[in-house]
């Protein structure tokens, strides 16, 4: 990671709502330690994530990632087939 500025933490928080509050995101957790982050969003289908990653306000934030806030960056789509909780 680059170095995060106000706008990057402005851009996720905004983002992070709307995923949750119109594309059906389930939860969305982050976590930041020595210049890497893991960000973990649960999705009820694939079709939900497709259209996200349509949205235009995300892909604009994305590409502004690529150019400004990450130096690398990966997408993995996984499903849960059991969770374990105590």
């Amino acid at each position: 990671m680059k170095d995060l500025d106000e706008e990057y933490f402005n851009t996720a928080n905004l983002l992070r709502e709307k995923a949750l509050t119109q594309f059906n995101c389930q939860k969305f957790e982050a976590l930041s330690e020595n210049n890497l982050e893991i960000a973990l969003s649960y999705w009820n289908s694939l079709e939900d994530i497709h259209l996200w990653q349509q949205d235009a306000e995300h892909q604009v934030a994305q590409n502004r990632g690529k150019i400004k806030w990450y130096t690398h960056f990966s997408v993995e789509v996984c499903e849960i087939q059991r969770t374990y909780t105590s």
